[in-house]
């Protein structure tokens, strides 16, 4: 085969961002690869050899072929990475074979019968390009590789027989070795030629004359042995799930040994302790107040209360409350400032038998009143009269305004009515949605929790605790709580001082403090006030991840460090982790193992232990599990669920990304929800955080998605501290390009001092501010609007890109604006001036003041289907054709990843502006956009193309010239049907035109429809079509309602395309054909490939050229499968 052929087949093969396999690495990755080699090797047996075999057999497959297939679903299961690459030696008998690449998508629903078949089928398919050198591809490729991985694949696989005496040679020196780990076996053929290429991991398969010896060749820099061995006894335990039930999903074999269960599952989950599970939680304070009633149990502000004093005002507290019918599973809200009545009033609650539901009173109003009106609380303690005179009959206790009273009440201690499976208290925390939830705990939960507290971290009779947290925040209960159970004393702090960190470092001076919990963002805030530490303070940091650079500080500040790390569903804390030194090796701190009577599990999404190192969500189960949320069964049901390691038990879906390390300690990693999808691909928004914080000038770093633009997808948002020096967002976007892919990198990057917390110390996500435009480039000179064009231009770029203010040389792409914004502002403009408007305005007059001059200057606009997308360059132009319905900005992307210097015109529908019929046949349209282009380029050659629909007309346009006597030499077709297989007399009426709007307006959602047929089933079919539409609104496919007349426009032009698809007679073209083929199939769109292979055999057509692009039918355009497109069409276009 010519060289050209071969490398054009390989560039196609590995077009666009290739993937990287992450394996489990325990050792820092540098940003210079460095490679130093080590080995290990493993036996499989004669049984399990025997048994492969067999299946390989059965399948009609090779046993390298099932062995390859295995191994790749070993390292998707390790990597969680669909898009699997490894590095192929085909020929092991020829020291001149060469290196290739093979290249399979895993589904996780896939049995390893049918994924066996796929992978044979590509090992087939590139056996007929093996010869192009790896290392001219490397060179090839080199742009597109990270430096610090291996290039194009970090693994391979190779697979080799040797002769019987050979077979007892290495049988011989296995068996002598195997005791020392079967380390640094020699093989001959062990070394990859074509330069000894360097991969992370290599893994080589000896078959000797009744089993197989397994080599792994390994980067010692980054892998250590214990991984290395571990991901090989795993490969074994495949490979015998494997041929125990090949049928079953990859995503489903099991791959952990029993021994390995058995440590992850029981060993690391043997917590029990023995403690007084009857015990309620104020029962252990009034033990301790007969232990120690005379010392000091709580402070503040100058005043403090004895052990005594505390129980005594409590106890009359409670049973006035008794009076008003309060008891077991009643809950009492109580929103009072920090003082001393405060631990009295939660106390009082808890002795009356009740729960307590606490209120900061800081909070927004409207926020207390959804809380106390989702909890229906009958009793609410405050010291503020304003507060809570509502007419729910609620009755509002004012502490001070009833003191007199309450003081009239027993001193003694009330009848105990709760028991240990009673409610203590209600918190809530923020909900997804935006709605809050009430986490109900019960005594024994909390009970369970101290006692493990008083062990781990610790806490004395002697010690001094200085309270810091709002107490609607779970973790103030081990404030309040754990030194009156043990004797200790609490230094109550106020908010004031709490929130200063030049008054709380005096506090802590001052109260002699010995214990002190706090968020890192608290802890933060002292180091920045200039706090040099307290040698006797026990340090305790949680809520949020523990840094190790904060970590490191705070060792040198205090005794000791602890990391405590618990959801509220799981009572308060669940790990704890003492911070050592040896213990700052990764960004965050690990979060420990589980405390008492409490169990954690790492699992994948089918519910199965991962292995040691590798990610999963973190399941907590045991005492401290809570009953549930108060008044949502359903969202209980959801997250706390059957335990299936702990019959007759539940736990709880955390939502947090986690991994053992190897002792048995717990390293977080994020949340999965912070794990965002854009548009296919995985982004771990706190991998973005850890490369931002590494910039010399950034301090703390948030970053979040936002999608309250009129997007057409999620768009990241960077939020920076800065050090002395603050850095630009063109400075930042450069230092993150050169770590991460683009579509990592953060559209915006917002300056703040200091991060919005909330009042337990957390970063408030949701008060993050939107982006200005300063936050997306360091913008010029800002220019306010200067005449009424300009100002109500500005008013409408405001509201579409929701960013203000925005001055008149501001660039709409440059500040935001994208493909689908440009048609919500090119319609509210044409409604606002009264004028129609082509979409190609505001490409060519993307700031205020042109566009401005242009509706000034111009009465009428030219409404060419040409649309100059990127009309820069100097190469052949690429004509793209609209996909159905019509418009060309869904190729904004692809024409933005293109060189800069490739011209990219769109061509638009006709239909869209007032006395203007939507065409309906392929012909027709194909004719009115060859008379558009040859205004623009009379003579060819000509590079057309289109997506969808486009393709179908584009072929029609190269059928076209070619009888015209024009050269076309590209006819990209992007994931297009053949129409030659539909029904010609499909007729396009209502009902079948709402289920296609459905689809098609699902489809650029990612799923498969827009609404469901229950939606809908009540209303008429006019009425329907309206319903989708007002829908299509509603999620901003489509302009907002008043442009009701341009959205018709839109189904209209839809209806055209939809007729001229099924009226289309394809005829025979005798020209090349790409197609680029989606590997991801979606239910509007099925594979088209197969149908253009099997038309143009039928045609004798003179050649088609299948290529693979990641995405679905409607992805492939969007981030960030258009960067692979773009990628793989580039290469075609880069031959003319």
């Amino acid at each position: 085969m010519p060289p050209s052929e071969l490398k054009e087949y390989w560039e196609k093969q590995l077009s666009g961002e290739l993937p990287l396999l992450e394996l489990p690495t325990r050792l820092p990755r540098s940003s210079i690869k460095n490679y130093n080699c080590s080995n290990y090797s493993f036996l499989i047996n004669n049984k399990l050899t025997t048994l492969l075999k067999k299946l390989a057999n059965s399948q009609s497959v090779s046993l390298d072929n099932l062995l390859l297939a295995a191994f790749k679903v070993l390292l998707y299961r390790y990597t969680n990475e669909p898009d699997i690459l490894v590095g192929l030696l085909l020929s092991q008998q020829d020291r001149d074979a060469n290196v290739v690449v093979s290249r399979d998508f895993i589904s996780e629903n896939i049995s390893f019968k049918k994924f066996l078949h796929q992978v044979s089928y590509s090992v087939s398919e590139i056996r007929g390009y093996q010869d192009y050198p790896f290392a001219l591809l490397v060179n090839q490729l080199q742009q597109q590789s990270n430096s610090s991985h291996s290039p194009i694949c970090q693994a391979s696989f190779t697979f080799s027989n040797v002769s019987q005496h050979e077979s007892s040679t290495l049988l011989e020196t296995a068996a002598k070795t195997y005791e020392t780990n079967c380390v640094q076996l020699e093989l001959e053929d062990w070394d990859l030629p074509q330069e000894k290429v360097e991969f992370d991991l290599s893994l080589k398969v000896v078959e000797l004359s009744e089993s197989l010896l397994g080599y792994f060749k390994y980067n010692s820099n980054l892998l250590d042995q214990a991984t290395v061995a571990q991901i090989g006894e795993h490969f074994q335990n495949l490979l015998e799930s494997i041929v125990s039930n090949p049928e079953q999903p990859v995503a489903e074999l099991p791959i952990l040994s029993e021994s390995e269960q058995e440590k992850i599952l029981v060993e690391w989950n043997a917590t029990e302790k023995n403690y007084d599970s009857t015990i309620c939680l104020h029962q252990l304070i009034e033990a301790q107040v007969e232990r120690s009633p005379d010392a000091i149990a709580v402070s503040f502000a100058g005043e403090h209360l004895t052990y005594r004093e505390l129980n005594e005002r409590a106890n009359q507290l409670a049973h006035y409350l008794q009076t008003l019918g309060v008891k077991p599973e009643i809950l009492v809200g109580i929103c009072v400032e920090r003082s001393l009545e405060m631990l009295v009033g939660l106390l009082g609650i808890l002795k009356a038998g009740a729960a307590y539901l606490p209120l900061d009173p800081d909070y927004p109003q409207e926020r207390l009143e959804l809380i106390l009106s989702d909890s229906q609380v009958p009793v609410l303690l405050t010291d503020s009269q304003k507060l809570y005179a509502d007419a729910q009959q609620r009755k509002v206790i004012c502490l001070a305004k009833n003191q007199d009273n309450i003081a009239t009440y027993s001193k003694n201690n009330p009848t105990a009515r709760a028991i240990a499976n009673n409610l203590a208290y209600v918190i809530y925390t923020s909900g997804s949605t935006g709605k809050p939830k009430g986490v109900e705990i019960p005594h024994g939960a909390v009970v369970n929790f101290l006692k493990s507290m008083q062990y781990e971290p610790g806490i004395t009779a002697s010690d001094v605790l200085l309270a810091v947290t709002t107490i609607s925040f779970d973790i103030a209960a081990l404030e309040l709580y754990l030194p009156l159970i043990t004797g200790a004393k609490v230094v109550l702090a106020s908010r004031k001082v709490a929130s200063d960190g030049r008054l709380l470092k005096e506090l802590i001076d001052t109260a002699g403090a010995t214990v002190m919990q706090a968020t890192p963002a608290s802890w933060r805030m002292l180091l920045a006030a200039g706090w040099s530490g307290s040698p006797r303070l026990k340090i305790l940091c949680g809520g949020e991840g523990l840094t190790s650079d904060l970590a490191q500080n705070l060792l040198q500040k205090g005794s000791a460090v602890w990391n405590l790390y618990g959801p509220t569903e799981t009572t308060i804390w669940s790990t704890v982790c003492k911070v050592e030194p040896e213990k700052l090796s990764h960004a965050l701190v690990p979060i420990g193992r589980p405390i008492a009577n409490t169990q954690t599990y790492i699992l994948d999404t089918h519910l199965q232990p991962v292995p040691v190192g590798v990610l999963g969500e973190l399941y907590i189960g045991g005492v401290g599990v809570a009953r549930g949320y108060l008044n949502r069964p359903e969202l209980t049901a959801e997250r706390f669920i059957d335990n299936p390691f702990l019959p007759g038990s539940r736990f709880y879906k955390t939502g947090d990304l986690v991994r053992y390390l190897q002792d048995g300690n717990i390293e977080y990693v994020s949340r999965i929800d912070h794990q965002v999808k854009i548009r296919g691909f995985r982004i771990e928004l706190g991998e973005i955080e850890n490369a931002l914080c590494a910039h010399p000038h950034v301090r703390e770093a948030v970053v979040i998605t936002r999608s309250d633009h009129r997007l057409e997808e999620k768009q990241i948002v960077a939020y920076i501290t800065a050090r002395q020096e603050q850095p630009t967002p063109d400075m930042l976007r450069d230092f993150l390009s050169q770590k991460l892919p683009d579509y990592m990198v953060p559209i915006a990057f917002v300056i703040l001092d200091p991060l919005p917390l909330t009042p337990s110390g957390k970063v408030n996500r949701r008060a993050l501010p939107k982006p200005t435009v300063s936050s997306f480039s360091q913008r010029n000179q800002f220019i306010a609007p200067r005449n009424d064009t300009e100002s109500e231009l500005a008013k409408i770029w405001s509201e579409v890109l929701n960013i203000q203010p925005i001055g008149v040389k501001d660039n709409f792409f440059q500040i935001g604006g994208n493909s689908l914004s440009a048609v919500f502002l090119i319609a509210a403009i044409g409604e606002q001036f009264g004028k129609e408007l082509p979409l190609s305005a505001i490409l060519t007059n993307s700031t205020i003041e042109e566009f401005a001059n242009l509706l000034d200057t111009t009465n009428t606009f030219d409404h060419s289907p040409l649309i100059p997308i990127q009309p820069k360059g100097n190469k052949q132009p690429f004509f793209c054709v609209h996909p159905a319905g019509g418009h060309v900005m869904c190729y904004f992307k692809l024409a933005h990843y293109l060189d800069t210097d490739q011209p990219f015109y769109g061509l638009q529908a006709q239909g869209f502006h007032a006395e203007e019929e939507p065409l309906t046949r392929v012909e027709d349209m194909a004719s009115l956009y060859i008379n558009a282009i040859r205004k623009f380029q009379p003579d060819g050659p000509y590079s057309i193309g289109g997506w969808s629909f486009g393709g179908v007309v584009a072929y029609e346009m190269a059928q076209q010239l070619h009888k015209q006597g024009h050269e076309v030499s590209l006819l990209a077709i992007v994931d297009s049907y053949v129409p030659i297989l539909l029904d010609k007399n499909k007729k396009i009426d209502p009902p079948y035109l709402v289920g296609v709007l459905s689809r098609y307006f699902g489809g650029m959602l990612g799923q498969d429809n827009l609404i469901t047929p229950d939606e809908i089933k009540h209303l008429s079919i006019n009425e329907q079509i309206n319903y989708i539409l007002d829908k299509a609104v509603e999620v901003k496919i489509l302009p907002p309602s008043n442009q009701s007349q341009q959205n018709r426009r839109i189904l209209d032009v839809l209806v055209g395309t939809l007729k001229a698809t099924y009226s289309y007679k394809q005829e025979p073209y005798p020209g090349k054909v790409t197609v680029f083929r989606t590997r991801e199939k979606h239910i509007m769109a099925p594979d088209p490939t197969l149908v253009w292979v099997e038309l143009f055999s039928i045609m004798d057509a003179e050649d088609i050229q299948i290529v693979d692009v990641s995405g679905n039918h409607y992805t492939c355009i969007l981030e960030p499968h258009v960067q692979v497109l773009a990628e793989s069409l580039k290469s075609y276009l880069g031959e003319f």
